[in-house]
């Protein structure tokens, strides 16, 4: 197919997500080790709401947002090999971070933060960082899987994986948090959940989960989860609040086990408390999203289980500031999507 000459994008001033700009722009071939992917549909996080206000760190000013994209190759550099036109894939979340860990520079490669994302037609990214899309999935499901999907898998499946038998605390029910829960119970092991909604509750149940708090109905949920577990404490922890609820984690979980931090969503400003951090040898880890190996690998895990990650909505292109305002709502179980093509 011949490429358009003009694709359209959204930028944001970091002014606000109410104040995104939907432009026309000129699209440029794809370099020599470059492909053009159609972006079919683009899925949200709370990142994306960080860099719409301007504060997520060290961010591109002017930017196009939004990291998580996936659709097919529509044009091929000409040393591009073992990608096709009509392949469907999605670009990782830093597009240099092929393996191993985390450096300055791959950071900076973050799409929709250091530099331009996807909330576009068409955009043109290094052959390398491209992973398949599972086939069992549609390219709005595809959209799901570079940051929350890879960032659950990280923190399970890091450096001292989960195994069957194993129990595991998820905090909430957004993306990072339902994958968590999704990833966990493939891989055996039992999963409690927590939620201040009892509807969002039961929509874990429904993916299997067996055990789930309302925090709002029982503040010592931690003493809940301890109740669960035998007082054993459960091996890995999802932790996507913060500050204000670290120190139950901490109570939480077992003696030499993982603390995985995602996010801040909850808010508040203590610190890492010493003493029982090292009274009980816990294991703190900060997670960065992923690499291209690992995302290949997780998909492994998604096609061998055909896992189907949760959509709460999708919007039109056209409602880009719609979906980012249901997504500040928090009303959402899993990932708020938006469609293109």
């Amino acid at each position: 197919m011949s490429l358009p000459n003009i694709s359209r994008e959204y930028r944001s001033q970091g002014d606000g997500h109410q104040n995104l700009k939907l432009h026309s722009a000129s699209l440029s071939k794809p370099k020599a080790t470059e492909v053009t992917i159609k972006i079919h549909a683009v899925s949200l996080q709370y990142r994306d709401l960080l860099v719409s206000k301007g504060i997520y760190p060290q961010q591109k000013t002017d930017i196009i947002p939004c990291s998580d994209g996936a659709g097919e190759i529509v044009a091929v550099g000409q040393d591009v090999k073992g990608w096709k036109v009509g392949d469907r894939v999605c670009p990782n979340f830093a597009v240099d971070h092929i393996h191993g860990d985390v450096t300055e520079e791959i950071k900076g490669t973050g799409l929709g933060g250091g530099i331009d994302g996807v909330l576009r037609e068409y955009i043109n990214v290094p052959v390398h960082s491209l992973v398949r899309i599972p086939e069992h999935l549609s390219y709005e499901q595809g959209s799901t899987l570079p940051c929350a999907a890879l960032t659950a898998y990280n923190a399970f499946l890091g450096p001292v994986p989960l195994k069957a038998g194993d129990y595991v605390l998820v905090l909430g029910t957004g993306g990072v948090s339902t994958f968590g829960a999704q990833i966990a119970l493939a891989s055996g092991a039992t999963v409690i959940l927590t939620s201040s909604s009892d509807h969002k509750l039961q929509v874990a149940k429904k993916l299997g989960v067996q055990h789930v708090i309302n925090y709002k109905k029982n503040d010592k949920w931690d003493e809940e989860v301890l109740k669960i577990d035998g007082r054993r404490g459960v091996d890995h922890v999802i932790e996507v609040g913060g500050p204000n609820t670290i120190l139950k984690c901490i109570n939480a979980v077992r003696y030499a086990g993982w603390i995985h931090i995602i996010g801040f969503v909850s808010g508040g400003d203590n610190g890492i408390p010493v003493v029982p951090v090292i009274s009980k040898t816990i294991f703190f880890r900060g997670i960065l999203i992923g690499s291209v190996k690992q995302f290949e690998d997780m998909n492994r895990l998604i096609t061998a289980h055909k896992i189907c990650p949760v959509i709460d909505k999708v919007f039109p292109f056209e409602e880009a500031t719609e979906a980012y305002a249901y997504l500040d709502s928090q009303k959402h179980v899993g990932k708020v999507v938006i469609k293109l093509a």
